[in-house]
């Protein structure tokens, strides 16, 4: 399969700073691809260098088959681009900025009007149309920029956080529009630090951390490579006296489990190998502690992404809340 956007040894930094370290990747056409790190892991760096309004400290980069050193205005008339802050004219309906977007692509007015009511109809704006962009909802503000970015239809389409800071139906609307706009086949390059999004709607993904990637595979290639831990948790009846007492227990017949608490009434053991439910209850009803279910947890990619990085999920969801 073509590649439509190839990424070789890039590097930026910003004065003392160095924002990415000689990063390597590519872009199937015709994809979900997903670049999931931390805040201030360089994933708009490498967003705002691909569309040609950041320019790299060394390396190359490829896109829509052009070299991106020389021919960044042709490139920029063929993708689209969703930045993590809206760029779209406050005083300006909905349909003339969708307009005024078609007009700087070069797409003639009778023809950005046809594809800015299409675009309309489409994302079910159409009592917005007319209301001035100041006026719209974080959700809604966040629809028409993406359907800025199409107004040109373009073969490739960045997204840098889509859906960070808005409401959860308007963010779903925002999945679902991706996934058929790539079933129509436009490729999409996604920036999150939402793991579950990557994970619903990426067929691969990179992990990007400190200005590194770590990790680049499909999802199925991830989660195959997660090994063979065991992955238990077990609900409680009441939260434990002393959760550190109670850790220490459990080291003491498993040394090899690494103990958490995600929740209250939760406690969950990762072992590197299969680990006998029977022996962490009985120690549990020796305690005194009332087990109401333990079960056997599929690996999902947040395991995986903390297990390949080393960045705690909840530092990830602490990022999600303050934004």
């Amino acid at each position: 399969m073509e590649n439509i956007v190839e990424v070789k040894n890039l590097v930026k930094s910003y004065g003392d700073i160095r924002a990415l370290e000689g990063i390597d990747f590519y872009v199937r056409r015709g994809e979900i691809f997903g670049l999931l790190g931390p805040n201030g892991a360089g994933k708009t760096t490498t967003i705002s260098i691909l569309t040609g309004l950041s320019r790299p400290g060394g390396g190359s980069v490829t896109c829509c088959g052009m070299d991106a050193a020389g021919r960044m205005k042709k490139i920029q008339a063929r993708v689209g681009i969703v930045p993590d802050e809206s760029n779209l004219y406050d005083e300006l309906t909905g349909f003339e900025n969708l307009c005024f977007c078609g007009a700087l692509y070069g797409v003639r007015k009778k023809a950005r009007e046809r594809k800015a009511r299409e675009l309309i109809e489409y994302l079910g704006m159409g009592e917005f149309a007319r209301r001035r962009y100041k006026s719209y909802s974080k959700g809604i503000k966040r629809k028409l920029t993406v359907a800025a970015a199409l107004v040109h239809e373009p073969e490739l389409l960045f997204l840098d956080e889509p859906t960070t800071g808005i409401d959860v139906a308007s963010a779903r609307t925002i999945r679902e529009m991706i996934k058929e706009l790539n079933a129509r086949g436009t490729t999409v390059f996604l920036t999150t630090h939402y793991i579950e999004e990557a994970e619903r709607l990426c067929g691969r993904i990179a992990f990007i951390t400190r200005g590194r990637i770590v990790r680049a595979a499909t999802i199925g290639e991830l989660l195959a490579g997660a090994g063979n831990e065991s992955i238990i948790e077990i609900a409680l009846g009441a939260p434990p006296a002393d959760r550190e007492a109670l850790a220490d227990d459990i080291k003491k017949i498993l040394p090899e489990a690494v103990v958490s608490f995600p929740e209250k009434l939760t406690v969950r053991l990762q072992a590197g190998r299969d680990v006998d439910l029977g022996r962490p209850i009985a120690l549990f009803a020796a305690r005194g502690v009332r087990v109401r279910e333990a079960r056997l947890v599929k690996k999902s990619l947040e395991d995986v992404f903390v297990k390949v990085t080393g960045v705690e999920a909840d530092a990830m969801k602490g990022e999600k809340e303050k934004k």
